[in-house]
Parts: structure tokens; sequence; C-alpha cells
């Protein structure tokens, strides 16, 4: 397995995480989840993702249950929160640590900051940040960081918001793909202040869940080598099956960065495609986000 640091954290996370989302959808059982989540920490994939919202926390419980027996020591834990005031996200913290079946989660992230006003209702007085605080004094967490998909100009804004409140993320997690290159570029807009910053760069959607792939013009290795050649420290990736846990696998213990002139040919392929955004619909439509659909759980 090949790792890489995250971020300013000193942590080495494998170049390859295993989506959250996934252990609990499209069939999967829960023993083949748990199957999933211990081969992977066996094979050496340490980072996990997970969130609060993902399958009415039965992704944390599933992941939770995979953890017992010495796996939770083999793994970098990361769940997300949706709670935006301080009482909302320490209540979500809790039922995660409980799913989870853990006393401490290794990087807890805000989850969906899709909307403009997210980081100020998250560092308002009574915000998220405070919880998040609280219970990273207390050990119940390691590292703190957010996350979401929508737009480039709304990861900076959180960022300056942070750095108003003498506040540094230490990772944000963002999608990088074949198509991002394209259009409202998550890559090309964050990734260079996250590098500058020395705080931890994680790629989602090397697929667009999928989506990207209904083009035919790539295929799902083409896509994580894409990703993972990008400057990130880990590319996150969902796997529903065996089978596409030990392609990520592979791809992960051989992985050599694309040359610039096959990651060009790979873009040259995609472009057509990535007018107006049709294939990232986390960008230009709503049914990724779960806040929106669900705006109770912002609290």
């Amino acid at each position: 397995m090949q790792y890489r640091l995250l971020g300013s954290t000193g942590e080495r996370v494998s170049i390859v995480g295993l989506g959250g989302f996934h252990l609990s959808t499209f069939g999967v059982t829960e023993a083949e989840a748990v199957r999933i989540v211990r081969t992977a920490l066996d094979e050496g994939l340490n980072f996990l993702d997970n969130c609060w919202d993902y399958n009415d926390g039965e992704s944390e419980r599933r992941a939770g249950k995979a953890l017992r027996n010495g796996y939770r020591a083999k793994a970098f834990l990361m769940t997300k929160l949706d709670g935006r005031t301080k009482a909302s996200a320490a209540k979500q913290l809790e039922e995660s640590l409980d799913r989870l079946q853990t006393d401490s989660i290794d990087l807890v992230q805000v989850h969906e900051v899709i909307r403009r006003d997210d980081a100020e209702r998250v560092f308002a007085e009574g915000g998220a940040i405070e919880a998040l605080l609280d219970a990273k004094a207390a050990g119940k967490l390691r590292y703190i960081g957010f996350t979401g998909h929508k737009s480039p100009e709304i990861h900076l804004h959180m960022l300056e918001v942070a750095a108003r409140h003498g506040f540094k993320f230490d990772a944000v997690q963002l999608p990088v793909n074949v198509m991002d290159a394209h259009y409202h570029s998550f890559a090309r807009g964050v990734l260079p202040v996250l590098g500058r910053d020395g705080i931890g760069a994680l790629g989602m959607k090397p697929m667009g869940d999928a989506i990207i792939l209904r083009t035919m013009v790539v295929t799902p290795v083409e896509c994580l080598r894409y990703a993972l050649s990008q400057d990130v420290d880990a590319v996150i990736t969902g796997c529903d099956s065996m089978r596409v846990l030990r392609q990520a696998l592979e791809v992960a213990h051989d992985f050599k960065p694309l040359t610039s002139a096959e990651s060009g040919r790979i873009l040259e392929r995609t472009k057509e495609f990535a007018v107006d955004g049709k294939y990232e619909l986390y960008k230009t439509a709503t049914g990724f986000d779960g806040t929106t659909h669900n705006p109770s759980w912002l609290g």
C-alpha cells in the first residue's frame, strides 16, 4: 500500500480511502460490508470514510461492527456531521461515536458545506465549531475538517471565514475527477490553496458516483488514477463489492502518477462531456444535497 501525509497532521493515510456510503446500499449485506472493511484494512488501506447521515446511520453501524476485534487500531477513521449549531453537532457526534463503537474518531468533518452562509453558521456563537473544539479537548476527536461538492467558491469562503476566526482546518474534502477539470474546478481553484496552507486534501467522487462512467470514454481505473495523480493526499472511492474493492486495491498498490501526456489524452476525451456540468450533478442539481432535502439535520 502507498501512503501520503495528510496535510500538516503528520498522519500517514493510504492513497485510496474506502467510502462509507456504499457499505449499506445496492444490495450490500451487513456481512459483505464487514468483509469489505476488514479486507481493505488487512491490505493496508487505512482511511475509512463515513457520515452521520449515510443510510440513516446504517453505514456507521456496519463500520462499527467491522472495527471490532482489533480492527479499530488499523484504521484512520473519519466521519462527517451535518449540524450547524453547537447542540446539533454535539448530539450527532455522540450518535456517531456510539454507532462506530469507538471512544475517539480520528477526523470529524462538517458535512455538505454547499451554501454561502454555511461558513457563518458554523463559526457563529453557538455554532458547530464550538462543539467540535470541545470534543477535541475531551479526546473524542483528533482532527477537524469540512466537505462540500457544490462550488469551489464556497470552499474558499469557508477557508476565509475560518482564517478570520483564527482557525485552520486539518483537512478538506472535495470532488476531484476528469470532469471537474473542465467545469467549476475544485482541483484548480481549491487544491493550490490547501497545498499552500498545509491542509490535508481529500479527493472524492473520482467517478462522480459512477455517473461519469456512463460516457463510456473513461474506465474506472483511469478515473481513479487521474484523481490520484492530482495534488491530493487520498482519494475516497465507494466499494459495493469485493470485486470493486480489489480493483481499488490494485490501483493503490501499483499506482504511478499519470504523465502529462496521459492526463492530456484523458482530458481531451472527456472535454465535450463536461459542458454545463451534466455529468457532475452534485454541482448542478440538488439530488446529492442531503441537507437540502433534510434541513432539520442542520439544527
